[in-house]
């Protein structure tokens, strides 16, 4: 397992290494996202879910608004602007020093969110491909952004999905995406494999399995395969069910160089970082 280089992110004024990886914690302001246990409506249940992350290690809280399952119902940007509102004047006033990300491909919505709540990262699953005005919109607000990689739209995503050469034609798309990013001035570049994002399983596991391959990016690299079907499909078991799994897939995916792992169980999350991070110290420690 190689040493980890420093790389840090600058979150509202503040830097976060993170060679030391961080968990964030999922918290969805929606009535419909895959696992039911994320779904978070109500004040009580958004209050509670945002103090949980915090109260487990989590250091960065990414609340969505937008479904992105397969077959998802496709909403309008004010309906989605509407539940961040609500969502995020709550965090904010019982939690003002949280680390938010919004999870959104809408620039406009970016940009509410960032402007009006001080939101500190924007997370892109659509890397821009859904709207055109986002990288421009990033580059103006000054704020790290994740792009993740998909093939088509939630909407169709998993229909059918092909690749000649799964890995060669992610880095291809990254390559292309930083390019045109830090042409426009962009500082704080996070890539994310894009897990169950218009992949079949096998192109699930061949991604995680060459992972390694994205360090010739030298950006940091989000990880988020939380109780997802390339877990519970595969063991023919429930997302309720993927707990275990997922756990070590983060284990996994942290020995392969995450930086960052996206979760709805913060804990568990957070104690495997805690073991691979004592091992990695070891490892070093006798060279």
């Amino acid at each position: 397992m190689k040493h980890r280089i420093a790389r840090y992110i600058n979150v509202n004024g503040r830097l976060m290494d993170l060679s030391c990886p961080q968990v964030m914690g999922i918290l969805n302001v929606t009535p419909d996202s895959f696992y039911a246990g994320s779904r978070k409506q109500t004040e009580e249940e958004i209050a509670a879910r945002a103090q949980q992350i915090l109260a487990e290690g989590g250091s960065i809280i990414d609340i969505g608004a937008y479904s992105s399952r397969p077959n998802a119902e496709h909403i309008s940007a004010e309906e989605e602007m509407k539940r961040l509102r609500n969502g995020l004047e709550i965090i904010g006033r019982e939690h003002p020093d949280a680390v938010l990300s919004v999870d959104t491909f809408r620039a406009d919505v970016a940009r509410m969110c960032v402007e009006e709540y001080g939101v500190a990262i924007v997370n892109d699953i659509a890397a821009g491909n859904m709207d055109s005005e986002m990288f421009s919109t990033i580059a103006r607000l000054g704020v790290p952004y994740i792009m993740m990689h998909m093939q088509g739209t939630p909407q169709n995503m998993q229909q059918h999905p092909h690749y000649e050469d799964v890995l060669r034609e992610v880095l291809y798309y990254f390559s292309e995406k930083v390019q045109r990013l830090r042409d426009m001035g962009v500082k704080d570049i996070i890539l994310d494999p894009g897990f169950g994002f218009g992949k079949t399983i096998e192109h699930n596991y061949e991604l995680l399995n060459k992972m390694e391959e994205f360090a010739i990016f030298e950006l940091p690299l989000l990880v988020g395969v939380s109780r997802k079907s390339m877990i519970y499909k595969l063991l023919g078991i429930t997302p309720e069910e993927a707990l275990n799994g997922t756990t070590v897939l983060h284990t996994i995916a942290l020995m392969k160089g995450a930086n960052i792992l996206r979760v709805h169980d913060v804990k568990e999350a957070v104690e495997a970082v805690r073991l691979t991070t004592a091992m990695r110290e070891q490892s070093s420690a006798s060279l």
